[in-house]
């Protein structure tokens, strides 16, 4: 009884994935200029935002005055003393998961403040296992950054959009093996580069039946005055206990596939999933939409900006709860 229910789920998830398929997905990125963006919000709310799926936005950030200032030498000039706290990882991954010694770990990075005249000296000579990027997601170009601010224009045709102020304007700069790993948020995302590209791996909701998760204990990056990197695990985690056994309230659930190389033995079902692939590049800016999986590289000293906007929980969040459940 319970391999015939489990059937005829896994029936129903392939049914949604091939419907979304023929009825609105695509493997091609939706490109778009701005000035239609500006011209008709509610016409681009109509055919993407309602409809949850990702836009280029050509030039989308050409007329942001940090276009043509923004680069490691401006920052040199303006900032050299400011202070800005940067994630340091031996292997490129904050927010990851890991192995140590046999065990797949959740691992936060170590987070170091240093001035932003030593940060830039670090991108330019860069070491073998130390990897710099600043990538904090609590609204740090709005709370740390004022001296940008009057760079980046009032993105007015983005509040006609969602209705509502970003609930966070996030700054991010770092080395090229700085890479974040795959997962979703509940964010609507306008991603603007100001220098390099930004390259996506995008996954839509609706391929959640085909995306592992595990659940890890957490872990964050310590580098040793002896220069050796080890993992300290999080307080709540009793080392006396075998990790496997971590009672799952001190677990972190994450996406436990790499897609720049997936394990399609151990991941069979990863095969199901829709991809699209996107590079954004300076002067455009990808509208991601909420509950999305993505996972982004970039070019060395990569600058980009990004505004989130809280998603509106409705009839798509609720179906996406629905999902989650029978994936489970």
């Amino acid at each position: 009884m319970e391999n015939s229910e489990n059937n005829k789920i896994n029936e129903a998830f392939h049914l949604l994935s091939q419907e979304a398929k023929e009825l609105y997905l695509s493997e091609k990125i939706a490109t778009i200029y701005i000035d239609e963006v500006k011209k008709n919000p509610l016409k681009f709310h109509r055919d993407y935002v309602s409809r949850n799926i990702p836009v280029l936005i050509k030039k989308g950030a050409y007329d942001w005055p940090a276009i043509n200032k923004w680069s490691a030498s401006y920052f040199r000039e303006i900032l050299p003393d400011k202070l800005v706290t940067v994630a340091v990882t031996p292997n490129g991954y904050a927010d990851a998961i890991v192995s140590n010694n046999g065990k797949k770990i959740f691992t936060l990075p170590e987070e170091r403040e240093m001035k932003m005249s030593s940060f830039l000296d670090k991108l330019n000579n860069p070491v073998a296992d130390e990897i710099y990027y600043i990538q904090q997601q609590n609204s740090n170009f709005d709370n740390y950054f004022h001296e940008l601010w009057r760079d980046i224009k009032n993105l007015s045709w983005a509040y006609e959009l969602f209705g509502k102020n970003p609930d966070a304007i996030n700054f991010w700069m770092g080395d090229k093996r700085a890479i974040t790993s795959m997962h979703k948020d509940p964010y609507e995302n306008i991603y603007g580069v100001v220098n390099g590209v930004k390259e996506f791996i995008l996954h839509p909701p609706t391929d959640l039946p085909w995306i592992p998760y595990g659940k890890y204990p957490s872990a964050t990056y310590k580098k040793q005055n002896n220069n050796k990197w080890d993992i300290i695990y999080n307080e709540n985690i009793n080392l006396s206990q075998e990790l496997d056994n971590l009672d799952s309230e001190n677990l972190i659930p994450w996406i436990s596939i790499d897609p720049l190389n997936p394990d399609y033995v151990k991941y069979p079902q990863y095969k199901n999933v829709t991809t699209i692939k996107v590079k954004v590049k300076k002067g455009d800016v990808l509208y991601l939409p909420s509950l999305w999986f993505h996972h982004v590289q970039q070019s060395h000293g990569c600058i980009a900006v990004n505004f989130w906007y809280d998603m509106n929980y409705d009839i798509k969040y609720a179906y996406f709860k629905f999902m989650e459940s029978l994936c489970q």
